[in-house]
């Protein structure tokens, strides 16, 4: 449906004199504004990653985050970075991976890396030369799938081409396929040829194999993750009543922008931006050019789409989030592509801003916009981006980027009427104009909100209290702990009954101001007193009993104080139970016998050793599998020897006795034993087994598994030489070529040698040879004189169009002559040829010459 409705203002977090409007520019000295949140640590861009004489250069652009245990991965266009963030505000920069291609937005998943490549620059062996051409067998454009079992040194185990690369993608699972993860992949650039990827077509919505109006999806076997492969291209724009796959909308709304602008990007749906997968409700909500959509997902391999909206205002879908509970999705416009300046103080509130919808009966309806309250400067990029929730329980609050907007954190409980209620900004990256930067991706992730800055770096934040959010409420998001977050993967948020809980609900409850001031005294004093008996494992039925007497005040026809006693009575229940229930699955850690090379390759058997263990107050460890190279379940009782050329994957997990089943888990280790093969490849030799004169020795190698990686020579008694084309033996006399090859794993061939003989050149007959013409009467004669320079006798040979002569030994320094009878009184310029021979040291030479004579009339 079309939407036509008036925007709602959104709250702002600070007064009216914001302190965001007016900041300082620079590059990394810019001035700083918060409100409600505190910058911890700023860690600038690794070498490498950044171009200093041109900070806003998109091909060296930071992109977007994952998270996976105590680690934060950083997508780039040049590849990514790792940081240790184990200690939550102060991140460490751990490893970097250059793998040009952009956008290089990142999700993670058990043991395995995804990346999305999009750009033609992009290359299978992750190269910084580029793939040039229309046409390039090197090119890579696609998804990339690293395996990280060791965070230090990330492998490549597969490349799974596309049509239109992959701007951006999101991973889908399924309880009914836990060996399998989905990615749904989008594709936002130009159909590649069909000469480069076989299938891909830029045609017309008529065609029905077409590579425009739909997604890919890719299944990726987690025991197996190298077999991963596109495995079904929804259409998820058609028309259910016609069947057309250009179903949505195919032309802007209206001619221009509401701004009077062009339209930029134009809104015309034959692809995905940004697809938020929400696998735990069975939904996902897809963020699609000129609509925004919601998608069935409950079969990975075959989504379907259930409603779709549009906006006269939105200039292009971007991004999508669900509230927690399933019932809400917040919907980003990049009006202006994110390069643009888009937060002006002459643009509207509902000008790239955030859509907020509730889903009413399977459908979407419209209810408010935000847009960042403080008006940026033209000469900064901004305009609503990628954020998440903040698990604050009982209220809908996201945490978003608005690249040099900086990042806002906004409630959006009421979805008619939603707030800001935090900010960190900085000042323009220039002064004079615009220069790409800002915030591509702001997310929460286990207590701390981290910033992925375009052109500064990384930064690590914390929630502070205010009148918006209460420390209570900050401590129990900080509760909920995740595994793994990749913001498109949205996970159900879950909080553990606790103390943290309780009195987050507290908070909420008291700032609603329905409660009596009696009630809050006495319910808080019976919190507090049940927390110190909490303390002692012999109190505890004690402080549950304190529990239950607190929500004997409390009214249940409030909502925030009926929330209050559920949390009450789920902790007391919690306390009184002999063991807490162990919701948490094991973790299994892997080492490999060699440590895993620099260069990613073995080069012999390796030893896999798994080892699991269950939380301390857990109910223990039962069991670990594994799986090798696709084959079943074993289970784990010693470490496991991969041996044999090639790769090879082994999938894990392990169980605890309550049941509880770790996701499956991948290490793979390439092998290879084999040292490479190189043949040479020399011309004929004579029929007495030797050279006429330079030679030239071809090498050639091969090596089936991980590829030649150099070859060299050493010609006689010389040094190694690298191997670059054709090598030259010249020189009469015995010659030995030696040469070898080593591979990517580093296996060196044992050096092989060809030997050849060149031979002596016959030695040169010196002749001093001369012609010429004369008259004797009416006839002409050419007469030729040859001299012997040589020190012994040789045969000399006369020999003109009108006759030849041989004089034998003629002695050093004497001459042959003859002079020959033309028998015409015309003789016109021409050559004669002389030929001498002769034994020079043992050997017999022989030398032609010629000499030119003039033209000359007799008559």
């Amino acid at each position: 449906m079309l939407l036509g409705l008036a925007s709602t203002t959104a709250t702002a977090a600070a007064a009216d004199a914001d302190p965001r409007v007016g900041l300082g520019a620079g590059w990394l000295d810019a001035q700083e504004a918060a409100s409600n949140v505190q910058l911890l640590t700023h860690l600038d861009k690794p070498e490498g990653f950044v171009q200093p004489s041109n900070p806003g250069n998109a091909s060296y652009a930071n992109s977007d985050l994952a998270f996976a245990g105590d680690y934060a991965f950083s997508g780039n266009y040049q590849g990514f970075n790792i940081y240790d963030i184990s200690n939550g505000g102060s991140p460490v920069l751990k490893t970097s991976v250059i793998c040009p291609g952009g956008q290089g937005d990142l999700s993670v998943y058990g043991n395995l890396l995804f990346m999305s490549v999009e750009e033609t620059r992009g290359r299978v062996d992750c190269g910084t030369q580029g793939a040039s051409g229309t046409v390039n067998p090197d090119r890579f454009r696609g998804v990339r799938v690293f395996d990280i079992s060791d965070v230090s040194r990330p492998v490549q185990v597969a490349a799974v081409q596309t049509c239109r690369g992959s701007h951006t993608h999101s991973l889908v699972t399924s309880k009914n396929e836990p060996e399998n993860v989905y990615v749904y992949v989008s594709g936002t650039a130009g159909v590649r040829s069909g000469q480069e990827l076989a299938g891909c077509a830029s045609t017309a919505a008529d065609d029905p194999e077409t590579s425009l109006w739909r997604i890919e999806v890719i299944r990726v076997p987690l025991a197996a993750p190298q077999n991963a492969a596109v495995v079904s291209r929804p259409r998820l724009f058609a028309d259910p009543a016609t069947g057309a796959i250009d179903g949505l909308q195919n032309t802007p709304p209206t001619q221009q922008h509401p701004s009077g602008t062009n339209w930029s990007p134009r809104p015309v749906t034959n692809h995905c931006h940004d697809i938020t997968a929400y696998p735990e409700i069975g939904l996902a909500a897809g963020a699609c050019a000129g609509n925004g959509i919601l998608i069935d997902i409950s079969d990975p391999e075959n989504p379907k789409r259930l409603d779709a909206v549009s906006d006269p205002n939105y200039a292009y879908w971007h991004s999508a989030t669900f509230n927690n509970d399933g019932t809400k999705v917040v919907f980003t416009d990049e009006w202006g592509g994110g390069s643009g300046a888009r937060c002006r103080v002459t643009d509207e509130p509902s000008w790239g801003a955030n859509a907020i919808y509730d889903i009413v009966g399977g459908k979407l309806q419209f209810r408010s916009y935000y847009k960042l309250p403080a008006p940026q400067t033209t000469t900064e990029n901004c305009v609503a981006h990628n954020g998440s929730l903040v698990p604050v329980p009982g209220r809908d609050i996201m945490v978003q980027a608005w690249y040099q907007g900086g990042l806002s954190a906004f409630d959006f409980t009421d979805s008619r009427n939603p707030k800001e209620i935090a900010f960190f900004d900085r000042g323009p990256i220039s002064a004079t104009s615009l220069a790409l930067g800002g915030y591509w991706s702001a997310y929460w992730y286990n207590g701390h909100i981290y910033g992925n800055e375009i052109a500064r770096g990384f930064d690590a934040f914390k929630l502070t209290p205010s009148q918006f959010l209460d420390q209570a409420e900050i401590d129990a998001a900080a509760s909920v702990r995740l595994g793994k977050f990749n913001t498109q993967a949205q996970p159900k948020l879950t909080w553990q009954p606790s103390f943290d809980l309780v009195r987050a609900r507290y908070a909420q409850a008291l700032r609603t101001g329905k409660m009596s001031k009696g009630a809050a005294t006495s319910v808080k004093a019976a919190i507090d007193l049940a927390e110190q008996l909490s303390r002692k494992s012999q109190w505890q039925a004690a402080s549950a009993l304190l529990l239950g007497a607190a929500t004997l005040p409390l009214k249940k026809s409030d909502p925030e104080q009926a929330a209050l006693i559920q949390a009450l009575k789920d902790l007391a229940k919690a306390l009184i139970a002999k063991q807490p229930a162990d919701r948490t699955a094991p973790v299994t850690s892997v080492t490999t016998d060699p440590a895993r090379p620099a260069g990613g390759w073995f080069t012999g058997q390796v030893k896999v050793t798994l080892t699991a263990a269950d939380e301390a107050q857990g109910s223990g460890l039962d069991r670990t599998e594994y799986k090798l190279d696709g084959g079943a379940w074993t289970p784990y009782t010693a470490p496991v020897v991969l041996s044999g050329d090639g790769a090879h994957a082994l999938a894990y997990r392990s169980a605890d006795k309550a049941g509880n089943v770790e996701e499956i888990r991948t290490v793979t280790a390439r092998i290879d034993a084999t040292p490479p093969v190189t043949t040479s490849t020399v011309p004929p030799a004579n029929d007495g087994g030797e050279h006429d004169g330079d030679v030239q020795v071809t090498l050639s190698a091969t090596d089936e598994t991980s590829g030649t990686a150099r070859t060299e020579y050493a010609l006689d008694a010389g040094d190694w030489t690298p191997y670059t084309g054709p090598v030259t033996v010249s020189g009469p006399g015995e010659h030995e070529l030696r040469y070898r090859s080593a591979d990517k794993a580093g296996n060196v061939e044992e050096a092989k040698a060809v030997k050849l003989t060149i031979a002596t050149p016959a030695p040169r007959v010196p002749l001093t040879v001369t012609a010429s013409s004369r008259c004797v009467g009416t006839s002409a004669y050419v007469a030729v004189t040859a001299v012997n320079d040589a020190e012994v006798p040789a045969t000399v040979t006369l020999t003109t169009p009108y006759g030849a002569k041989t004089v034998e030994g003629v002695a050093p320094a004497k001459q042959a002559y003859q002079s020959f009878n033309t028998r015409a009184g015309q003789l016109a310029a021409g050559t004669v040829t002389v030929t001498g021979t002769a034994t020079i040291g043992g050997k017999q030479g022989t030398t032609s010459y010629e000499a030119a004579y003039n033209a000359i009339s007799c008559a």
